[in-house]
């Protein structure tokens, strides 16, 4: 099958990518234009253009470091880290920063989705006229409800009228716009295209990474969940432009919760060609990227610069860039250690291009409750050692031109250590016998016999903490080197699950959706559970580990499921991949769960948890409008004032 692989080039006023449909050459070759209009999208050749520009957009989002950012920092998973700057502290509203208009980065949803729901409305406009099938303008129709999603959820209410009328294509620029309410963004954009994609688009997807059914289910459930949610409103949390919560269809938030499940149900008993794979390990491994339960990705390749959108050597640190990996992997090469040869200080693990290590920027730090509650069970529950790298090993071996002679150092406690050995290792649980130091440069403690250097969970601190090996990097290309640890990951970042259909229709059925035998929420959340018993690998040990502990998983699942513990799970299973700001925001849980955070603070000796609060104001349950959207729009101060979210 073909491969879903994206080409971008600057086309004026917006992206239009270049779709490889079976190599580097059989491309469709587009010229720039200035600006859209029908003629455009009024052929086959246009319409595939602008198709591929909605594939290649969501690599302006996710894997962007900045975006993922403000997804995840603040919450009860990140809070800055060592090296962060002011869009880090800023997210984080523990005091050090403030978010604002200005500040806040979730701009880079709202000054990239505008452009491309326009591009999906001159395709839904004019692709019958141009001859193409409804299931590829259902394609358009997706990415239109998806980006209108996301913003709905960021935002709260934002303009379907672009210029043209709503959901119109527009073809000149305006300076002038109005909000819609958030009822009119879900019934008039967001579900009835997503609805028509369901019925249009194909079971499996014209090329590898193509939309199908399960795709639009997935967002559909989603979206019916979110929703919900909003009409019930259990916090009072505010909403702008201020409407009354009342569905203009006349549903309840009932209604929609019923919806919700039903929808994913049906993705469930109709997968296609998804499913769950074995493990937990092999969801996210390298070596097994694209496979059967990632639904929908951001794709990249180290084939081709010209088809990954990046350099493969060195990083830009901007959009397209897979780099959000970056900013939750710390200095690890500052870790030392001795030469046995010649008694010299070095780096026993070089900076490389493997998934357990990668470029470190130290930006973004998991706070200690993740590793105290979120995974509580690191001896049944595969999801800690299949998320995290927790023991770093030596790789010397790496960079043979200074260290091919090299056979043995010296660690902890004066002991010896060799290529694949534990450097360093964050333990499951604190030690009362570790006595900490900075022997290796680092702050990492002893224990007697041990050659390894070890750190507790109360030692995790904004400079040293377990490394996200999901979003790692992983390439072929090293060749027995360190590879190019410079550049950004050339993996897909995933954006949809097939295993996020099990969640949905669990929230729903705990919101009080009528359940079918089988699926009840106990029973959905199990069958995550249970597939989280079971080993392959154990990333710890670096070794083949094959155990099955699906009872007592899923034995240990509470015989009434809370939306607490759906919250616990959601963060077990997708642990930093951007998604935990939308889950705190939609239930309405952000301020009881994320208010208070613990960590150790930001020198190498710093062993000494310390708690954080934040201030979480209901007003910002919404971002706030980016400053230059209204720098950019004819209007009065007044008028900005009003355009603006409130609290900002």
């Amino acid at each position: 099958m073909n491969t879903l692989i994206m080409k971008i080039k600057n086309f004026g006023i917006a992206s239009l990518g270049l779709l490889m449909l079976a190599s580097c050459s059989d491309i469709l070759d587009e010229q720039p234009r200035t600006k859209f209009d029908p003629s455009f999208f009024g052929t086959s050749e246009g319409i595939e253009g602008g198709l591929t520009a909605l594939y290649s957009h969501l690599r302006d989002t996710y894997g962007y470091a900045y975006y993922y950012n403000i997804c995840e920092t603040g919450t009860d998973e990140y809070t800055y880290g060592h090296d962060a700057d002011a869009n880090f502290k800023d997210a984080d509203l523990s005091g050090v920063g403030s978010l604002t208009s200005q500040s806040c980065r979730a701009d880079a949803l709202w000054n990239n989705a505008f452009t491309y729901i326009n591009s999906a409305s001159g395709i839904i406009e004019n692709g019958t006229a141009a001859g193409m099938s409804e299931s590829l303008i259902s394609e358009a129709r997706f990415f239109r409800a998806f980006d209108y999603f996301r913003l709905v959820q960021t935002f709260g209410g934002v303009p379907l009228d672009l210029g043209a009328g709503e959901l119109k294509f527009n073809t000149s620029p305006s300076r002038v716009s109005k909000r819609n309410t958030v009822p009119e963004v879900y019934t008039k954009a967001i579900f009835p295209d997503l609805i028509t994609a369901i019925n249009n688009l194909p079971e499996t997807g014209r090329l590898t990474g193509g939309l199908t059914k399960t795709a639009a289910r997935i967002a559909l459930a989603q979206a019916y969940l979110t929703y919900g949610w909003w009409l019930e409103n259990p916090e009072n949390i505010p909403t702008y432009p201020v409407c009354d919560r009342v569905d203009p269809d006349g549903h309840d938030a009932h209604w929609y919760f019923q919806q919700a499940y039903d929808i994913a149900l049906q993705g469930i008993q109709n997968p296609g060609p998804f499913s769950l794979q074995p493990t937990f390990y092999d969801v996210n491994v390298g070596t097994n990227d694209r496979n059967s339960e990632i639904v929908l990705y951001a794709d990249h390749t180290e084939n081709s610069e010209e088809f990954n959108g990046g350099s493969l050597s060195y990083g830009s640190g901007a959009a397209p860039d897979n780099f959000a990996g970056w900013m939750v992997t710390w200095n690890y090469p500052n870790m030392t250690a001795t030469r046995a040869d010649n008694g010299a200080k070095f780096t026993p693990v070089l900076r490389a291009a493997t998934q357990d290590l990668g470029r470190p920027w130290t930006r973004m730090a998991p706070i200690q409750e993740v590793f105290y509650n979120t995974f509580a069970d690191k001896t049944h529950d595969s999801r800690y050692d299949g998320t995290f790298t927790t023991v770093l090993r030596a790789n010397w071996n790496l960079d043979q031109a200074n260290y091919g002679s090299l056979t043995q150092a010296f660690n902890a406690n004066g002991l010896p250590i060799g290529v694949g050995d534990a450097v360093l290792s964050f333990i499951d649980n604190d030690d009362p016998n570790i006595v900490y130091g900075n022997e290796n440069s680092v702050g990492g403690g002893v224990l007697p016999g041990r050659s390894d250097y070890v750190v507790g969970p109360k030692a995790i601190s904004r400079l040293k903490y377990p490394i996200l090996w999901k979003l790692g990097p992983y390439r072929t290309d090293n060749n027995g080197t360190v590879g190019q640890p410079n550049a950004a990951s050339t993996r897909p970042f995933p954006v949809l699950k097939f295993s996020e259909l099990y969640f949905a229709a669990a929230e729903a059925a705990v919101k009080g959706a009528t359940t079918q035998p089988g699926y009840s929420a106990r029973d959905l959340i199990n069958v995550i559970r249970a597939r989280a018993g079971k080993w392959s690998f154990s990333n710890a040990k670096n070794e083949y580990y094959v155990a099955d502990f699906s009872k007592e998983m899923t034995d240990a699942t509470p015989q009434e499921i809370t939306i607490d513990y759906i919250l616990d799970e959601l963060s077990r299973e997708y642990f930093g991949e951007g998604h935990r700001w939308f889950d705190l925001v939609r239930t309405q849980t952000w301020a009881k769960r994320a208010g208070t955070y613990t960590i150790a603070g930001m020198n190498a000796t710093d062993v000494t948890p310390q708690e954080y609060t934040r201030t979480i104001p209901k007003e910002y349950y919404l971002r706030p409008i980016p400053q230059s959207q209204l720098d950019a729009m004819e209007m009065t101060d007044e008028e900005r004032a009003e355009f603006q979210n409130p609290g900002y």
